[in-house]
């Protein structure tokens, strides 16, 4: 294997010459391409990528809580995007990392979204490799010209904020203001004004229907059974006992 290339791109991008450069080469080397080389690799990128995280996000959270005195919520949000994947995968691009990636046949024809990720995590190993191999010093220096640089930017472009932060600013910037209706001494309403439009407002109160006391039941003359009204039972009733006194 030629390591030429890995040693000039430290040379020219990472500070120096490596001491052990297969940290270097291992930091390039994805998993998937030691899936397919077993009999010659035996290690890919993953540990050194744990160890860049943590010295990346301690370079700047350091950076951050040394030079600002804003609230630990803002702090937060300025990290995040200075460490996300868009951020570190464009540092890893413009260090020229992509030709030197060691990638399986698969990985070389993925998807623009995985290939992002492929090159923020190749930057989290090469960022542990410099601490392994150079120092803290070195570690620190590497982020700071490639990551803290782009700061100012963040800042003026506002890319930092929360989305749902976003969208409610540009909702209150759109929104149509609204129109205070003010009175005079000629146009203001009475009070008799203001009693009869809330008259008008008022819906009509339904009346209720209270049933009829009823007793047993009839039938009409369609011959569908109805309940027939008490007072024509009672007065039914007297007249047939008037009849029978007048039999006797």
């Amino acid at each position: 294997m030629d390591t030429n290339a890995y040693q000039q791109l430290a040379i020219d991008k990472l500070g120096g010459e490596f001491g052990q450069l297969d940290l270097l080469i291992t930091a390039l080397t994805h998993r998937s391409y030691v899936n397919e080389h077993r009999s010659t690799v035996k290690e890919h990128n993953e540990r050194l990528e744990f160890l860049g995280d943590a010295v990346l996000e301690l370079v700047v959270t350091e950076f951050l809580y040394a030079n600002y005195s804003e609230p630990e919520g803002i702090l937060t949000n300025w990290r995040s995007s200075l460490v996300r994947t868009e951020s570190i995968g464009a540092a890893a691009t413009r260090l020229g990392f992509e030709p030197l990636l060691r990638l399986s046949r698969g990985e070389k024809r993925g998807t623009e979204r995985a290939r992002a990720q492929i090159l923020a995590n190749s930057f989290e190993a090469v960022t542990g490799a410099i601490y392994l191999d150079k120092g803290w010093e070195a570690a620190k220096a590497f982020i700071t010209e490639n990551i803290l640089s782009t700061f100012d930017g963040i800042l003026k472009s506002g890319s930092w904020m929360d989305p749902r932060a976003i969208c409610r600013k540009s909702s209150r910037a759109r929104a149509v203001p609204r129109h205070s209706t003010k009175y005079t001494a000629k146009t203001a309403p009475t009070t008799t004004d203001v009693r009869s439009r809330r008259l008008c407002r008022q819906r009509p109160q339904r009346r209720r229907h209270r049933p009829q006391q009823t007793g047993r039941p009839g039938r009409c003359r369609h011959g569908s059974p109805h309940e027939v009204p008490v007072s024509f039972i009672s007065a039914v009733s007297l007249e047939a006992v008037g009849l029978w006194r007048h039999r006797l």
